[in-house]
């Protein structure tokens, strides 16, 4: 980040408060726009004569997402993707229901976390840096849930483009050479870990 950055606050009437600065703000909004685009477009409004209902319970895909940040995002919620991890239970049958739970449960989870990101970029245009470099944002009301959310799908995207999987492997990223090509994008999983930390923490 190339200074030390500020952490989330209680705010007394509830809620929590931060002190971002240029740098911080671009590297934040920058973030959460890629993640606008990798989760894609929500659905066209319907029509003014189109059935509610039918929009309500419209089918969601069936198979993970190939991409392994997108996968990282909408897991499969039985066993792995290739079907095994429960003892007992015939992969077949944990690929047919992980299958049909996606189905169901995919879109509102792209919608939600498509609002969270869109909470973090409205929240961020808000500020106006002042005299010293910085601006303080405060979060109330459902935004602090949202940025939690937020912010842990950011770190779970850069996870998967780092190849994170076990903590062993977070640690050593500590120890990469300042010209190591990841060196930036391990230096914003680290910051955003410790922003994510401090935000629950007020919470």
């Amino acid at each position: 980040m190339g200074r030390s950055t500020g952490m989330f606050e209680s705010l007394k009437s509830g809620g929590a408060a931060i002190a971002l600065d240029e740098i911080e703000i671009s590297i934040l909004r920058s973030l959460a726009v890629q993640m606008l685009e990798l989760i894609g477009p929500g659905e066209p409004e319907p029509a003014e004569d189109a059935d509610p209902l039918a929009a309500l319970f419209a089918d969601g895909p069936t198979e993970p997402p190939s991409d392994p940040a997108l996968a990282r995002l909408f897991p499969d919620a039985y066993g792995s993707p290739d079907g095994a991890g429960d003892e007992g239970v015939d992969p077949v049958e944990l690929k047919a229901r992980a299958a049909e739970f996606r189905r169901y449960t995919e879109n509102d989870l792209r919608a939600r976390k498509r609002e969270d990101a869109l909470a973090l970029v409205r929240s961020l245009d808000t500020l106006t840096p002042a005299g010293d470099g910085a601006a303080v944002l405060e979060l109330t009301g459902e935004l602090p849930l949202r940025w939690l959310g937020g912010l842990n799908d950011l770190r779970l995207t850069l996870a998967a483009r780092l190849d994170i999987t076990e903590d062993e492997e977070s640690a050593a990223l500590f120890r990469l050479p300042d010209d190591d090509p990841r060196k930036p994008m391990v230096m914003a999983y680290l910051w955003l870990g410790g922003l994510q930390e401090s935000l629950i923490e007020t919470l």
